[in-house]
Protein backbone atom coordinates (compact mmCIF):
# COMPACT_ATOMS: atom_id res chain seq x y z
CA UNK A 1 0.00 0.00 0.00
CA UNK A 2 0.44 3.50 -0.33
CA UNK A 3 0.55 5.37 3.01
CA UNK A 4 0.76 9.37 3.03
CA UNK A 5 0.57 11.95 6.22
CA UNK A 6 -2.09 14.60 6.09
CA UNK A 7 -2.05 16.61 9.54
CA UNK A 8 -2.65 14.67 11.93
CA UNK A 9 -4.27 11.23 9.65
CA UNK A 10 -2.72 8.95 7.60
CA UNK A 11 -4.29 8.03 4.49
CA UNK A 12 -3.58 4.44 2.99
CA UNK A 13 -4.67 3.45 -0.58
CA UNK A 14 -3.64 0.72 -3.34
CA UNK A 15 -3.74 2.10 -7.45
CA UNK A 16 -4.62 -1.86 -7.92
CA UNK A 17 -7.82 -1.82 -6.58
CA UNK A 18 -9.76 1.26 -7.64
CA UNK A 19 -12.01 2.53 -4.53
CA UNK A 20 -9.75 0.80 -1.82
CA UNK A 21 -8.29 3.61 1.03
CA UNK A 22 -8.27 3.76 4.80
CA UNK A 23 -7.53 6.19 7.03
CA UNK A 24 -6.03 6.25 10.66
CA UNK A 25 -4.01 8.66 13.07
CA UNK A 26 -0.92 6.07 12.66
CA UNK A 27 0.15 4.26 9.97
CA UNK A 28 -1.00 0.60 11.35
CA UNK A 29 -4.62 2.22 12.08
CA UNK A 30 -4.57 3.83 8.28
CA UNK A 31 -3.31 -0.01 7.35
CA UNK A 32 -5.81 -1.48 8.97
CA UNK A 33 -8.93 0.53 7.60
CA UNK A 34 -7.27 -0.24 4.16
CA UNK A 35 -7.54 -3.83 4.62
CA UNK A 36 -11.14 -3.08 5.92
CA UNK A 37 -11.88 -1.82 2.81
CA UNK A 38 -10.05 -4.34 0.38
CA UNK A 39 -12.15 -7.02 1.83
CA UNK A 40 -15.53 -5.62 1.64
CA UNK A 41 -14.29 -4.57 -2.04
CA UNK A 42 -13.72 -8.08 -3.04
CA UNK A 43 -17.05 -8.96 -0.93
CA UNK A 44 -18.94 -6.95 -3.02
CA UNK A 45 -17.01 -7.79 -6.23
CA UNK A 46 -17.37 -11.62 -5.47
CA UNK A 47 -21.59 -11.63 -4.71
CA UNK A 48 -21.59 -9.51 -7.97
CA UNK A 49 -19.77 -12.23 -9.80
CA UNK A 50 -21.87 -14.91 -8.74
CA UNK A 51 -25.31 -13.37 -9.72
CA UNK A 52 -25.47 -15.45 -13.11
CA UNK A 53 -23.97 -18.28 -12.21
CA UNK A 54 -26.24 -21.25 -11.92
CA UNK A 55 -26.71 -22.88 -8.54
CA UNK A 56 -24.85 -26.53 -9.57
CA UNK A 57 -21.87 -24.68 -11.12
CA UNK A 58 -18.65 -26.49 -9.94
Amino acid sequence: PIIESEGEWYIAYCPEIPGANGQGKTKDEARESLAQAIALIFEDRREEGLLGVPPDAI
